[in-house]
Order: C-alpha cells, then sequence, then structure tokens
C-alpha cells in the first residue's frame, strides 16, 4: 500500500477519544528530577509544542511518553490499533517495539541519531516501509521519491550516503523517514535544528498540511518560540521539570500568566 493511501486512512477512535494520554509521568535520575507529575491528554490532527530552556525537562518528558525512557512513576497510554488505549509500559518489549515502529515517529535534534549513516537516502526513508511488510521494490521507490520530494531534496541524489548530506539536508531526510509509513503519532525534538529559515517555513507548511489531511498528531519539543507558535495549536511551558502553563498557543505567547512564561516571551521581543 503506498504512503500516500495510508495518509488518508481514518482512524478508528470517537471523535473526543485521545490518541495519547499521560497521567502524573515523572522522572528521577537519583536525586534530580527530570520531569514531575504531567499530565496531558493529546488528539487526532492535534500538535501540542512544550517549549522551555535547556535543562527545563522537555527532552526528558518526551523520550517517557514516546516509550523510549520508562517513567519513575505515571502512566503513558496511547490509543494502538491492536490494543486501543494502553498503557505503553504495560505492553511486552516486542509489542511495544511494534506500536513505536508501525505507529509511531521520533525525530531526533540531531539528524545522525536518526538515520543509518551507512546506506543512502533513499534506502533509509524506504526502511520503515519495509518494516511493514512492504516488498514491492517499485512501490517503495515511488513512495521513497515522493517524500524526499515533498522535503525539497534533490532526487538526483537519492543514491547519496546521508554522510555527503549537510546537517539540514540530513533533516530532511529524517523527517521524510518519519513520515513516509503514515505514523499516527509524531515526536519531534527540535525537528528545525540547522535548518535555514525558509526551508524551515516550508516544512512547517508541510506538516500542518499532514495534520489537517490524516489527522496526525504532532507532540514537538522547540526552544524556538515562533516555531511553536506556527506549528502548535496548544503549548505547555516546562520549567525545572514541571509545566507551570499550559493553553492554547496564542493565548500563551500573546498573554502569558507565569512569571517564567513572561520571561520566555519577553526574550523573544527584545532580540
Amino acid at each position: 500500500m503506498s504512503a500516500i493511501a495510508l495518509e488518508e486512512r481514518p482512524l478508528n477512535l470517537a471523535p473526543d477519544a485521545p490518541i495519547l494520554r499521560a497521567q502524573n509521568v515523572t522522572k528521577r535520575y537519583g536525586f534530580i528530577t527530570g520531569c514531575e507529575d504531567v499530565s496531558f491528554e493529546l488528539f487526532p490532527g492535534e500538535v501540542l509544542g512544550i517549549v522551555g530552556e535547556s535543562g527545563s525537562g522537555k527532552s526528558t518528558l518526551l523520550n517517557c511518553i514516546s516509550g523510549r525512557l520508562s517513567p519513575t512513576a505515571g502512566n503513558v497510554e496511547f490509543a494502538t490499533k491492536k490494543h486501543g488505549l494502553t498503557d505503553l509500559f504495560d505492553l511486552s518489549e516486542a509489542d511495544r517495539r511494534r506500536v513505536q515502529r508501525e505507529e509511531l515517529g521520533f525525530v531526533h535534534q540531531n539528524p545522525r541519531d536518526g538515520l543509518r549513516m551507512r546506506v543512502s537516502a533513499g534506502a533509509n526513508v524506504a526502511e520503515p516501509l519495509m518494516n511493514l511488510g512492504n516488498r514491492h521494490y517499485g512501490s517503495m521507490r515511488e513512495d521513497t521519491i515522493t517524500w524526499l520530494d515533498r522535503v525539497e531534496l534533490d532526487l538526483a541524489r537519492i543514491d547519496d550516503n546521508p554522510r555527503n548530506f549537510s546537517g539540514g539536508m540530513q533533516q530532511r531526510i529524517q523527517i521524510a523517514r518519519n513520515l513516509v509509513h503514515s505514523p499516527r503519532l509524531v515526536f519531534m525534538d527540535e525537528p528545525t535544528g540547522g535548518l535555514d529559515v525558509s526551508v524551515q517555513a516550508r516544512l512547517l507548511d508541510l506538516l500542518r498540511h499532514l495534520v489537517r489531511r490524516s489527522q496526525l498528531a504532532v507532540i514537538v519539543v522547540t526552544h524556538d518560540l515562533a516555531v511553536a507558535r506556527l506549528l502548535a495549536d496548544r503549548l505547555m511551558v516546562m520549567k525545572d521539570g514541571h509545566v507551570v502553563e499550559t493553553g492554547l498557543t496564542d493565548q500563551v505567547l500573546d498573554d502569558p500568566q507565569h512569571a517564567y512564561t513572561q520571561l520566555l516571551v519577553s526574550a523573544v521581543l527584545q532580540i
């Protein structure tokens, strides 16, 4: 089945059913708290932005709710196709890996962490399709070309190794790799890092289009409030591992209530 067809498939969820539910998620490293008592729900087609300074707990939380890092306390429930809404950490390791491989995507801040650097750009994008059981070379190459074109990669370089691309180009390949199999939920850790402003804007437009078209849910961690405003429907502001403010993106950024959020917004305005 092609990626284009997969994008248009409806989710088998009730209109008011969350695709992800985090309840009191806490992660401690000895005496150090990464994040504490974080709760929220995410719905199909929604983009949630998590913002804050370095060390605020954004990435720790992202790794916990994506199933990559076991929380010290709390639950992370995802509406899987096979099990319905269930705690990711109640699944067997094999089932959790299957869900991560087939239904989720994760875009790393450093694209080298999300790519296989010894195979071509095209092979990187095609691999998730193979993991879904696709063995038709022509179909996979067609979908791979479609997605590399969407992220504006020179198609003449489809067989080049990612090591031969710039950091920004590598990030485009990683984004294509994470969207080609039409996941239901994508986690993004600083996805536009290393991209120039014009490419960043086009990628954000692409992601917003995909959300509207396919009910793709996205959780994006970013320190860039401009990216958060363009992409996120709703924001959570984190400081010292805690959520200090949450609300609709424009509401939070235009009328911040917490002193820390006010500081973040004013720092951007002064640049």
